[in-house]
């Protein structure tokens, strides 16, 4: 039975999308997926089930739907999925908490990085169904515009590092 994790889009976040965790569990073991795992309070769950990647996102978001009363996306890796993007990220020596992977559920245009408006200094490149950013001296600042990543949801370093490891990757 594969294990998944999945990252939801704008939970948690600058006051939008609140969803106590304790729901997001209830929400996948009501869908029928095992050894439900959350990590911190940003919309990241890991757990085991049967269904196929998309069947998995799909009765998520139905769930999450009904809760929020709007549509709530989901991306949905398997832990060597997540460890192929982390590993190909481009920013050696990138401080973890400075650098970020916008997962994607498909992969970026070919001219994603041509739309980025207000760049001052970040780093970005392109993945298979990611877009790195590396934001140099922090993010406060950044006022970074990436059309490319409007549906998608992003993750330092560090957090996508301990899912993979939540995963068992």
């Amino acid at each position: 039975m594969p294990t998944y994790i999945a990252l939801l889009r704008a939970v948690n976040v600058g006051g939008t999308g609140k969803l106590p965790m304790a729901e997001l569990r209830a929400m996948c073991e009501d869908a029928g997926f095992e050894d439900v795992r959350t990590y911190i309070a940003s919309g990241n769950v890991v757990f085991r089930t049967a269904m196929t990647a998309k069947r998995a996102q799909a009765a998520l978001e139905q769930r999450l739907a009904v809760y929020a009363g709007k549509p709530v996306g989901v991306i949905l890796r398997t832990a060597a999925e997540m460890a192929r993007a982390l590993a190909a990220q481009p920013f050696a020596g990138a401080a973890p908490n400075r650098a970020v992977l916008i997962f994607l559920d498909a992969p970026p245009p070919a001219d994603a990085l041509d739309t980025v408006r207000h760049r001052n200094g970040e780093e970005i490149a392109l993945g298979e169904r990611e877009i790195y950013v590396h934001y140099g001296d922090g993010m406060a600042d950044s006022k970074l515009v990436i059309p490319a990543a409007k549906a998608g949801t992003a993750r330092n370093l560090n957090t996508v590092a301990k899912l993979i490891e939540m995963a068992g990757g």
